[in-house]
């Protein structure tokens, strides 16, 4: 091998080694030497760092961040200067990149807005996140407490380790900020990058917006609460009384425009359907209507209700089996047990706590009915208070799943058509259930038509039914008629893409409610036990899928509140 050619290389440029230059005469080791004794780029790239004082790129976004830390009274803010954004999504791109996002997540959005007159168009882009609002949603509607505000900087934090994956929060959250993750079985969300903030570097999206449409701002909490009460926010966004959000738009030509709408105004689509959770409702509200119809009957005189035990066992049976299928819609169910943490200000907090009390009162009542059967015949008014406790819990549990999606203040989901359908579900499934459990105990010992109480339980049935159904054909023809936006655009799914499920839902309520009821009585006038008994069960299980269907309509049919025009996104 041929070394003359190194004899006289040149020495790499750099620092020279601790122990001084080497002579460039000293051979292929001493270039060596030289070589090894050089700092490496990324040593270069820290030793650099170390001596700067400021971050590297300050000088591009200096002017987007404020001088000061908040005050009493203050808090960090996005200012966001609609008329510099392009669309470009170069934020969307640094948040995702910066965070480690995975693949379709995305914190921050870019939405358009619409608007304007024939000679002077609007079409305004919009860049949003999470507002950081002075009362989140989130935060309040948590079961787990996995939300925290930081008492000085105002930043709404998402405590990813607390979480167990309800995904409460995104239907309370008007603005669609936190994102639920189903590898990770937990919701997460934007915290303006507080880690940057802290150390003077700016959020991802406003260091890498071309633009400089993105800045932080220092903002009065009081100017915010006041810019809220008054409705000043966005065209088109959700009403900013609810959370009072802390960003700031500003915008030259919307504040010209009384007619700017949203892109995705009347673009709807039905919602994701939640199947433990249509389970767990369903089922719950059957358990509760068994034992309320089995309490209906004492003060008759009567020490055991239609179909003595069995009613007792399957409405019990059958409201674990929903309780079980809740754990479901968890992302993390072994942490389950943390769902009753939040009850001072979390309604889902209270329904667990007051089902979960119904359950074990069920539980004990059903137990001492099975194991010390002689004490009924002698106990009514003893056991009508069991009874009265567990059915108690039980519509108090009711009571807080309609306040579980009424909190959330979705249109649908008020309180004064979800109380309605909730109530109702427990009245015919219990219903429903109760001439089920007659006509199995019924099975080879016909009693005296006189005698016969099928037919006034199938009566209850057929009228709490036809009701029902009544109900939800009223409340769909005044959607249709509504002056709220959101109303008709369920009237319009209702009418469109759900009209199938919709189709199914009066065909299953009619069969199971009315029909088979009708058939089961009748067969029960012929002394046809075994007839009866089946017909029974089956308008039980088919009434159980109308309800099911009808609570598939109740989550899928709902408009979602959102941020203006993010059908861009």
């Amino acid at each position: 091998m041929n070394l003359d050619g190194w004899q006289g290389a040149t020495p790499v440029s750099g620092p020279g080694p601790a122990f001084g230059a080497i002579p460039a005469d000293a051979g292929i080791v001493g270039v060596f030497l030289e070589q090894q004794s050089d700092l490496t780029a990324v040593e270069r790239f820290a030793q650099f760092h170390e001596g700067a004082a400021d971050p590297l790129q300050s000088r591009y976004y200096s002017a987007l961040m404020p001088a000061q830390p908040p005050g009493p009274g203050q808090q960090y803010a996005f200012d966001v200067d609609l008329d510099r954004c392009s669309g470009c999504k170069a934020c969307v791109t640094a948040c995702h990149n910066l965070n480690g996002l995975d693949e379709g997540e995305s914190w921050r959005e870019v939405g358009l807005v619409l608007g304007g007159r024939a000679g002077l168009p609007i079409l305004q882009h919009v860049t949003s996140s999470c507002h950081h609002c002075l009362d989140p949603a989130c935060l309040s509607a948590c079961p787990v407490e996995a939300y925290e505000k930081d008492p000085l900087t105002g930043i709404v934090r998402h405590l990813d380790d607390q979480c167990f994956g309800c995904q409460y929060c995104t239907l309370a959250c008007p603005y669609d900020a936190p994102r639920f993750h189903p590898g990770k079985g937990i919701v997460r969300k934007c915290d303006m990058c507080g880690g940057r903030l802290a150390a003077g570097e700016a959020p991802a999206c406003v260091q890498a917006c071309p633009h400089q449409a993105i800045a932080i701002r220092v903002v009065d909490r009081a100017e915010v609460a006041d810019r809220a009460e008054a409705g000043v926010f966005l065209p088109g966004a959700p009403d900013p009384g609810y959370t009072r959000p802390t960003t700031t738009y500003r915008s030259s030509h919307l504040r010209r425009s009384e007619d700017a709408r949203p892109a995705d105004e009347y673009h709807v689509e039905p919602e994701h359907a939640h199947w433990p959770l249509i389970a767990m409702l369903v089922l719950t509200q059957l358990s509760v209507g068994g034992f309320l119809v089995e309490l209906a009957v004492i003060p008759g005189g009567t020490t055991r209700g239609p179909g003595t035990l069995l009613l007792s066992i399957l409405s019990l049976g059958l409201g674990w089996a929903g309780l079980a299928a809740s754990v479901l819609h968890l992302g993390r169910p072994l942490f389950a047990y943390r769902a009753i943490i939040g009850l001072r200000h979390s309604w889902l907090s209270r329904e667990v706590l007051a089902f979960g009390l119904f359950a074990k009162l069920a539980t004990a009542s059903t137990a001492l009915e099975i194991l010390r059967p002689a004490w009924l015949p002698m106990s009514t008014g003893l056991r009508a208070a069991v009874l009265g406790a567990v059915v108690v819990a039980g519509l108090a549990g009711v009571f807080c799943s309609v306040m579980v999606y009424h909190a959330v203040r979705r249109e649908f989901w008020h309180a004064r058509y979800g109380g309605v359908k909730f109530a109702g579900t427990a009245i015919v499934l219990g219903l429903a259930t109760a001439m089920a459990a007659l006509a199995i105990a019924r099975l080879g010992r016909p009693l005296a038509i006189a005698d016969d109480p099928m037919r006034a339980i199938a009566a209850g049935l057929v009228a709490a039914t036809i009701a029902k159904l009544g109900f939800e054909a009223w409340i769909l023809r005044g959607f249709a008629l509504s002056e709220r936006t959101t109303l008709r655009m369920t009237a319009s799914l209702l009418r469109g893409a759900l009209r199938t499920q919709a189709g199914s839902r009066r065909i299953l309520g009619l069969a199971g409610g009315v029909v088979l009821p009708a058939l089961a009585v009748a067969a029960s006038t012929w002394g046809m036990t075994g007839m009866t008994a089946a017909l029974a069960v089956l308008a039980l299980a088919v009434s159980i899928g109308g309800e099911m269907a009808e609570r598939y309509l109740f989550f899928t049919a709902v408009v979602r509140p959102r941020m203006t025009g993010g059908l861009l996104s």
